[in-house]
């Protein structure tokens, strides 16, 4: 495995994402349009790019590849770095995979057209306790796939 890549704009999990590399000594890049922190343990890089619609995606799909893996709850981002061989995992624990893409983004769209119907308001449920602990196993789990694949 070569780094993690970190959706960082509103991830619930960044600091999960740093003790668990920590653990495994693995390099993580933080990216951002946004404000950042500056401070983590480990191989931790925080990376702003410039404001613009989707300039993290673009950042990260460009470096992402083959033995990474992404940490992201956008659906499109996490299609694009399918492509170019790395894992996907949402923040809730959810792993994005060849299987399953093509039914997230169907129902990506979906959602999306029904909001802009006004069939459907407001956006994804309140992160939760149990959403950490899903994304903990699942990142554990894909860390230790990757691991074995190299």
């Amino acid at each position: 495995m070569q780094v993690v890549f970190v959706d960082g704009d509103a991830c619930p999990v960044k600091a999960e994402v740093y003790r668990v590399a920590l653990r495994h000594d693995l390099k993580v890049y933080v990216v951002a349009s946004g404000p950042l922190g500056r401070t983590a343990p480990g191989r931790v890089e925080f990376i702003r790019v410039k404001q613009g619609f989707d300039a993290a995606d673009d950042w990260i799909a460009a470096r992402a590849g083959d033995g990474d893996i992404v940490v992201t709850a956008d659906i499109p981002l996490a299609d694009r770095c399918l492509k170019r061989g790395a894992t996907p995992i949402s923040p809730v624990g959810k792993e994005f995979t060849e299987d399953s893409i093509g039914d997230a983004m169907a129902q990506r769209a979906l959602m999306e057209q029904l909001r802009a119907m006004g069939e459907v308001g407001g956006g994804p449920p309140p992160f939760a306790p149990s959403d950490r602990s899903r994304f903990l196993a699942t990142f554990d789990t894909v860390i230790q796939r990757v691991k074995r694949r190299a």
